[in-house]
């Protein structure tokens, strides 16, 4: 059985239910500058290639509907408004998943190494973490601006696995997106998956993951059965 030494967690939809609260930052932006209110499900949509991507294809949505708008509505400015509201909004409602908390916890106590990698801007993401008491469950944080490229860049993983002495071979990533499956078999780790989250409202198994898990905890358990059968022979 494969024994694992790192697992790459993504963020939003992975470990945390974040989908108001980005809500909330982005209507807030769109407020600003005389745009109307868009449905909580249809943001819930575009969550996952980080938050200045999910504004930049919302505000074309919008400039199609309303061509008029694209004249007055710089976008420039509506993407500085979304990084300043959402700075407020982010982790004030987030609801880590079930399980999530306990199954870091476990493969940390069992000396697997941790990693969140997550295509939200870095500030964000640390902020999230902080603010749902998640901050010291890894051993590194990886931003959608930390480095040249983002998820699912193959340069994403093979970073992480290599700044954590970790052979891409013993790594998986796990997330709840196309861009998580794809970013896993991109850089040559075992690309696991949720069935929960956002993916665009799609089923997670059409992305092809090699595994999908029911929660976190169905991981870890995955994850450290080696170890566990190990010392039972022992």
């Amino acid at each position: 059985m494969q024994h694992y030494e790192l697992i790459c967690f993504d963020l939003d939809g992975t470990l945390v239910d974040t989908a108001g609260e980005i809500a909330e930052g982005v209507n807030r932006a769109l407020q600003e500058h005389g745009l109307a209110r868009r449905p909580l499900a249809e943001i819930t949509l575009l969550i996952g290639a980080g938050t200045r991507e999910l504004m930049l294809r919302l505000l074309a949505r919008i400039f199609h509907e309303r061509p008029d708008l694209s004249e007055r509505v710089q976008v420039d400015a509506v993407l500085a408004s979304l990084d300043r509201h959402y700075a407020l909004t982010s982790g004030s409602s987030a609801m880590v998943y079930a399980g999530a908390r306990e199954a870091l916890r476990r493969l940390r106590a069992a000396g697997v190494k941790t990693a969140c990698v997550s295509n939200k801007e870095l500030r964000h993401a640390r902020a999230l973490l902080r603010a749902t008491r998640l901050e010291d469950e890894f051993d590194l944080l990886i931003g959608g601006d930390s480095l040249a490229h983002k998820k699912p860049h193959a340069s994403v993983l093979r970073h992480v696995a290599q700044r954590l002495g970790v052979s891409t071979a013993r790594s998986a990533h796990v997330g709840d997106s196309q861009i998580d499956v794809e970013a896993a078999r991109n850089a040559g780790l075992a690309a696991w998956a949720v069935p929960y989250g956002y993916n665009g409202g799609m089923p997670i198994a059409q992305a092809g993951p090699q595994r999908i898990f029911a929660d976190l905890q169905e991981l870890a358990s995955h994850v450290l059965e080696p170890a566990i059968i190990q010392t039972r022979s022992a």
